[in-house]
């Protein structure tokens, strides 16, 4: 058979002709026509390149990072690449006083402060050029990528690895089979010893009737009366236990309408527990703290960070419950503005005393000086909130009987405690000798 050329590779060489000769003639033509941007890349480039990104962080968290994120818009625009954007000497003017700029008719200024809802700026004299560049720079720096999870490595709860040996479940079934078959063996060993002595002419002993162990028991009045003592003491005991749970919900721990980890507010970030629950400080009651408290640090953080993350609880988790309270708030991440419309949230009561029980927070917080965590845990390692004690009345007696009273910087007790230590011999009197004791304290 006569061979003949490949046309096809023919044409395929010419495609790749013409698309190389478009593609050069393109990237000269971008060259020429946009001169301005390759210079500011050019600038920001040799800019990020002398400073240090480091610094710029530091300086960055400590300046900026309460309006703006380098990835998503807050109060202000997002910044990261901005030293790409616009000139370094103008970002300069811009930081130091971006209203005299504004003021002094730049049209960049005035464009800047238009997109952002017409938002000022704080002004920064205090920074140098090498600071500004240094921030430039960290902005400068390429978005890191999250490490993906690597295909088969990937924990599944309820499930036993490779190498962990047998599971449970096979185990539980062989030895359900091998019982099985003991039954199944019992059963025709006991017919072929009935079929063996039929055929043998023996006959089996029938079984001497006896008395039943009931019948035997009801006769014995004795043992009836002690049962019966028994019976009902075990009854009392019993009944006592149940009732004395009645309202008693130690450990309990509802799930929230939105998911509010203390671990991460009270815990890494320290948070102080009289920053969200104030009126702890002042009133009775510690109270649920309004939306707006949340609003006044997660106005500006709508995601969490990677570390943040847990095995049981992943970074998207928590970034959906921020959006939980954007939608309760009526919060519009996009334009930074409220929309007014608002949901409420139904919040689902951990700690609940009885009606009759007087409890003041603020005696016992901002008077007696004692700390949050000794009646509710350790809250600040608690992903969801639990009730910690059990708010008996023998748990806050024993409470006053250990606790001393706190003097120092306390007038108001300073004569009644100079009495009553003296009536009672120590140097210092615990709650219960000033009178916690007594049922018109938490009574009345």
């Amino acid at each position: 058979m006569k061979k003949v050329g490949n046309h096809n590779s023919i044409s395929r060489k010419l495609i790749l002709s013409i698309a190389l000769m478009l593609s050069v003639s393109f990237t000269s033509f971008a060259q020429e026509a946009t001169p301005a941007v390759a210079d500011v890349t050019a600038d920001a480039t040799a800019t990020s390149q002398s400073a240090d990104p480091v610094k710029g962080k530091e300086l960055f968290n400590a300046n900026c990072a309460a309006c703006h994120k380098l990835d998503a818009k807050a109060t202000g625009p997002a910044l990261r690449g901005v030293g790409a954007k616009y000139d370094a000497s103008w970002l300069h003017k811009w930081v130091r006083n971006s209203s005299d700029l504004i003021k002094s008719g730049d049209a960049q200024a005035v464009k800047v402060y238009e997109e952002n809802n017409k938002a000022v700026m704080s002004a920064f004299p205090q920074l140098s050029d090498a600071d500004i560049d240094n921030i430039i720079a960290y902005t400068s720096e390429p978005k890191a990528e999250a490490p993906a999870a690597a295909s088969g490595t990937e924990a599944v709860p309820g499930t036993a690895d490779a190498d962990s040996g047998v599971s449970n479940n096979i185990i539980l079934g062989a030895l359900s089979l091998v019982m099985l078959v003991l039954v199944v063996m019992l059963f025709l060993v006991n017919n072929v010893l009935t079929k063996v002595a039929k055929a043998n002419g023996i006959e089996v002993a029938p079984k001497t009737p006896t008395t039943p162990i009931w019948k035997s028991f009801v006769r014995n009045q004795f043992l009836v009366l002690v049962t019966s003592v028994f019976l009902l003491l075990a009854s009392a005991y019993f009944v006592y236990g149940y009732l004395m749970q009645i309202g008693v919900d130690q450990d309990y721990a509802p799930v929230q309408p939105i998911h509010y980890s203390h671990r991460i507010h009270a815990g890494d970030n320290e948070i102080n527990c009289k920053y969200c629950h104030s009126s702890a400080r002042v009133s009775k009651n510690a109270g649920i703290p309004s939306l707006n408290v949340c609003m006044n640090c997660h106005k500006n953080i709508a995601e969490v960070a990677e570390t943040t993350a847990t095995p049981e609880y992943s970074k998207a988790f928590y970034d959906e419950q921020i959006q939980k309270l954007y939608t309760a708030v009526g919060w519009d991440q996009t334009t930074q503005t409220y929309t007014g419309k608002t949901q409420p949230v139904k919040w689902v009561r951990i700690h609940n005393l009885p009606d009759f029980v007087y409890f003041n927070h603020s005696q016992h917080v901002t008077v007696a000086g004692i700390e949050c965590q000794t009646c509710h845990g350790p809250v600040q390692e608690y992903e969801i909130q639990k009730q910690f004690a059990p708010l008996t009345m023998g748990w806050c007696i024993d409470c006053h009987r250990k606790t001393e009273v706190k003097m120092e910087g306390n007038e108001y007790y300073t004569k009644i405690h100079e009495e009553l230590s003296k009536k009672y011999g120590v140097d210092k009197l615990t709650a219960a000798q000033m009178g916690g004791l007594e049922c018109g304290k938490c009574h009345y």
